[in-house]
């Protein structure tokens, strides 16, 4: 079996609730809720697949409703998930999820079966025969280190695609400098790469490349000014290689009902992008449309388009056929 890509890092499920406002001390109603399968890598590899693509998944569940609520959906899109463990007696990992009507949010990490991923849960042959491995964080140190581990035992042929998030940004570059020598594809926000290599974006991208990433794409909400090239321009997404730089342009506002799994739901698009062999703008502009769809819905992957959906926005906003 061959797959174009793998995931491998938390698989949590999220509790969504849609408040007025995020509180630091004091009282408010909840307006909306939903629970939700999720997890960074998960919520990609899930998109990935409603997309048509060839995936599968490397992680642990406990062998609650949860746990088997979160198989069943990535069965629903075909994810093939026989390298993702059921540990007997956990409780599944589960995120607790305060979105505003601004689309502000607030993350609470309950790890749950994720702190018992050990070495011995991780097939590298199983992670070899893929095109794309993508990884993203887990909340144990332990499983930190398996990861960082791993990665450099995986084949030549597989590039790594790596979505740290907050929970390993915080760590700083030196301690992710192993991951990012070997990593090809850096999916990060603006928040966490500053945060990360403690400068502005440019700056810290060359940083990034300068360890050894080959391209490193940087999401940036609704929205900021970049100083590129004696310009200063705005865009949502930056996107450089070690020979080019493209931005994505903030086009129409959409109604924002919740930015949960926004990042996922971009690097959905611009894998999806690269699989398909589409140049690097082109690529982010399918990751700005996946996340543009995926923020209209409470819930991260309530919005997530099929192949048909996809092509049609994309259509709408560019005026080109995918």
């Amino acid at each position: 079996m061959t797959l174009d890509v793998i995931g491998l890092g938390a698989l949590n499920m999220d509790y969504l609730y849609r408040v007025g406002r995020l509180l630091e001390d004091d009282e408010a109603v909840v307006t909306e809720s939903i629970s939700s399968p999720g997890g960074s890598a998960a919520n990609t590899i899930f998109g990935l697949a409603k997309l048509g693509m060839k995936t599968g998944f490397a992680g642990v569940v406990g062998d609650d409703a949860d746990g088997k609520r979160m198989l069943q959906d990535f069965q629903n899109v075909r994810v093939d998930i026989s390298q993702i463990r059921v540990k007997a007696g956990a409780n599944t990992g589960s995120v607790l999820c305060l979105s505003d009507q601004s689309g502000q949010r607030s993350l609470h990490v309950v790890p749950g079966a994720n702190d018992q991923l050990s070495r011995d849960d991780l097939d590298p042959t199983y992670l070899n025969q893929a095109q794309i491995v993508h990884l993203s964080s887990f909340a144990g140190e332990r499983q930190f280190q398996i990861s960082a581990e791993l990665i450099p035992e995986l084949a030549p042929s597989v590039k790594v695609s790596f979505a740290p998030g907050a929970l390993y940004a915080i760590k700083g570059l030196k301690a992710l400098a192993p991951m990012l020598s070997r990593t090809h594809l850096l999916f990060i926000n603006r928040d966490e790469i500053e945060q990360l290599t403690g400068r502005e974006v440019t700056a810290g991208v060359e940083d990034c490349l300068n360890l050894g990433c080959h391209m490193v794409v940087v999401t940036m909400g609704k929205g900021t000014t970049l100083k590129l090239g004696g310009k200063t321009v705005s865009a949502v997404g930056y996107i450089r290689d070690t020979g080019k730089e493209y931005i994505i342009e903030p086009g129409k506002p959409e109604k924002v009902i919740d930015t949960t799994g926004a990042g996922d739901a971009f690097a959905t698009g611009f894998l999806y992008g690269l699989l398909k062999k589409k140049g690097l703008e082109e690529c982010g502009r399918l990751g700005d449309t996946v996340a543009r769809l995926a923020i209209t819905k409470l819930g991260t992957r309530q919005g997530f388009p099929t192949p048909n959906e996809l092509a049609q926005r994309y259509q709408e906003r560019y005026g080109q056929k995918l």
